[in-house]
């Protein structure tokens, strides 16, 4: 099977990488750094479960020099996505399909919108690492998962096809879900509190829920998801907030999210995809969800900042 991996940050570099270590055709489209370091030392993977390197490493920053690939890995950061959508057009063929592995809750209808609904698969990943270097990631915590599925449901053939080839990969646990829609709401309402909570307050996992106060607004802001995702007709479990909370609970006491490192290092960050989205989608559905208003609010000069509109 062809697999193009187009952004070889941590999370497409790890998922890529699996599949590459189980013997399947995979490509890297990647670019300065990280582009020089996979073409000069391949890629390198230290895991909790399990290090691995791909030595060489196929990669280009030419999507066109990839060619038609049978599924394409999209592990931009959110905000990215309208750019990649434009990008990967040499990668899709008649029946390529396209697995968003990022954050937030628009990724779907983005993409579908640019290559159409049938080169686009519902997706999500379940992993903590970051690149501690260009062609090096570190996998730090959280057993790594691939949640996908058609948006509608279905169980199709190219669904049970990339099920296939996951169940090979070591290091993955691949799930379908019954719907995969609800299953990224459900990431949403752990990630965009857990990375504006901790971009707010620079602190890491531990500390956010060993504080009454910071644990009682992470659970607040995963209430206001809860009501926001019902606005929209997506219902969720009874106990999500509990069940999240309980994920919370089980990060290493130093995690943080990449939404709040990239803050902390003064870089843009996925905020206007997860508590901006927030804030955002509760507006066109007709209602009020004040914390995380206030959260928006607070980050917002600090990603203005970062993105040249503001100085101080």
């Amino acid at each position: 099977m062809r697999i193009a991996v187009f952004g070889t940050g941590a999370v497409g570099a790890y998922f890529g990488g699996r599949l590459a270590q189980a013997g399947e055709s995979v490509v890297f489209i990647a670019r300065g750094r990280t582009l020089e370091a996979l073409k000069q030392n391949g890629l390198k993977v230290d895991s909790i479960a399990g290090d691995f390197t791909v030595s060489p490493a196929e990669v280009t920053d030419k999507p066109a020099e990839a060619g038609p690939a049978d599924f394409v890995l999209l592990g931009v950061k959110a905000w990215q996505v309208p750019e990649a959508a434009e990008a990967i057009g040499p990668l899709l063929g008649p029946d390529t399909a396209v697995l968003p592995l990022l954050n937030g809750v628009e990724a779907y209808d983005q993409l579908s919108d640019a290559v159409g609904k049938e080169h686009v698969l519902g997706g999500l990943c379940r992993i903590l690492a970051h690149q501690a270097e260009p062609g090096v990631v570190k996998h730090t915590a959280i057993d790594p998962a691939l949640h996908f599925g058609e948006w509608d449901g279905k169980l199709t053939e190219r669904v049970a096809k990339l099920k296939n080839v996951l169940d090979l990969a070591v290091g993955v646990k691949p799930y379908i879900p019954q719907s995969i829609k609800t299953s990224v709401w459900e990431k949403f309402l752990f990630i965009a509190p857990f990375s504006g909570v901790g971009a707010l307050t620079r602190a890491p996992a531990g500390v956010l829920r060993a504080l009454p106060e910071t644990r009682a607004l992470l659970e607040g802001l995963m209430r206001e998801i809860v009501e926001l995702a019902q606005a929209r007709g997506v219902s969720l479990r009874p106990d999500i907030v509990q069940k999240t909370m309980s994920g919370v609970d089980s990060l290493p006491v130093d995690g943080t999210s990449s939404m709040q490192r990239d803050m902390l290092e003064g870089k843009p960050s996925e905020l206007e995809a997860q508590v901006g989205a927030v804030v955002r989608l509760a507006r066109d559905a007709g209602i009020v969800l004040p914390l995380h208003a206030v959260v928006y609010a607070c980050l917002l000069p600090a990603e203005k900042r970062a993105r040249g509109e503001l100085r101080y």
